[in-house]
C-alpha cells in the first residue's frame, strides 16, 4: 500500500481557492472509481506551516500511470485541472510505502 501526496505551491493568496478546486477534482476521480478516499489540506497563512501550500493525499494498492492505455480520465476532472494550473507556481508528487505487519523486520 502506498501514500501518494501531491504538493502544490500556489501563487500568493490562492491556497484556499486551489484547495477548493482540488477537493472538487479529487471527488470527481473518487466518484469515477479512480481514487480512494482522499484529503486536501492547505495553509492560507492561518497556521505556522509554509504559506500558500496545498496538499492532496490518498492511498493506493499500486502505483499506476494515469496515462496507461486502459484508463479513461474523467473530462470533468480535466476541466477543473485547467482552472488549477494558472493558480499554481509549482507542484511535485511524493510516493511513500506504508508499513504493515508483513513488511516488519525482526529487529
Amino acid at each position: 500500500m502506498y501514500v501518494l501526496r501531491r504538493i502544490f505551491k500556489t501563487k500568493p493568496g490562492e491556497a484556499r481557492r486551489v484547495a477548493s478546486l482540488l477537493q472538487k477534482q479529487a471527488q470527481i476521480y473518487h466518484d469515477a472509481g479512480q481514487r480512494s478516499e482522499f484529503r486536501v489540506y492547505f495553509n492560507g497563512a492561518t497556521t505556522p506551516a509554509e504559506q500558500d501550500v496545498v496538499i492532496l493525499e490518498w492511498t493506493d494498492e499500486s502505483l499506476m500511470s494515469p496515462m496507461r492505455g486502459d484508463n479513461q480520465l474523467p473530462p470533468a476532472a480535466l476541466e477543473v485541472g485547467g482552472q488549477i494550473r494558472p493558480l499554481v507556481e509549482s507542484n511535485r508528487i511524493e510516493f511513500w510505502e506504508m508499513m504493515s505487519p508483513d513488511k516488519m523486520m525482526d529487529v
